[in-house]
């Protein structure tokens, strides 16, 4: 799980396997393969980083090398 910010500082833990889309409109919304949608604080930047930090983590990375 990564932690993301919503929009009112509450913290929140989402799968990172689970993320479809990202996009600004202004503000970061997370589209996730459920469905649903989450707006949140954090930059593409910062969630992509947080992504690529929880694969190498559990030994993901490793495999797409």
């Amino acid at each position: 799980m990564i932690e993301v910010t919503r929009l009112n500082g509450k913290k929140y833990w989402i799968n990172p396997h689970q993320i479809e889309s990202m996009e600004e409109k202004p503000d970061l919304t997370i589209s996730l393969l459920s469905g649903n949608q989450i707006v949140v604080k954090d930059t593409p930047e910062e969630i992509i980083q947080k992504v690529v930090d929880y694969r190498r983590r559990i030994g993901i990375y490793k495999q797409e090398l």
